[in-house]
């Protein structure tokens, strides 16, 4: 099973409320993100993001320049349906980080909670660094 299959499984079986690793707010990262970039045009990442609710307490403290990048397209439909009309805000990025290119310098911030967690080769490790 390929990874973007076993995550599409995981968020149409389960509840992204009940999954092991799901808060309902992710205040340390929130604080952190404040005070790494206060500006509220800080352009920010948030890879792996799942379902989580760290978009939405962005966009509530001000943030306008929001990407959102998961593997699983289903996790991001869950986030985009609570957001409503405030989804339209948030860029919403479907893919492997692994595959994915960037531009340097493309954000301010890369929030990243647990994806480097769930790499378990040294080769995917590399190649995220």
């Amino acid at each position: 099973m390929s990874a973007h299959q076993h995550w599409e499984t995981v968020y149409h079986t389960k509840d992204s409320a009940q999954v092991s690793w799901y808060t309902p707010h992710l205040e340390t990262s929130l604080q952190l993100i404040k005070r790494l970039a206060p500006s509220p045009q800080a352009s920010i990442l948030d890879v792996g993001s799942g379902a989580s609710t760290l978009p939405d307490d962005l966009l509530v403290a001000g943030y306008q320049n929001l990407s959102v990048l998961d593997i699983s397209e289903q996790a991001l439909e869950l986030a985009q349906t609570r957001l409503g009309d405030q989804a339209v805000q948030v860029n919403w990025l479907v893919g492997d980080v692994l595959e994915l290119e960037f531009a340097p310098h493309s954000f301010d911030i890369w929030h990243d909670r647990a994806v480097f967690h769930f790499l378990t080769e040294k080769a995917q490790r590399e190649r995220y660094v």
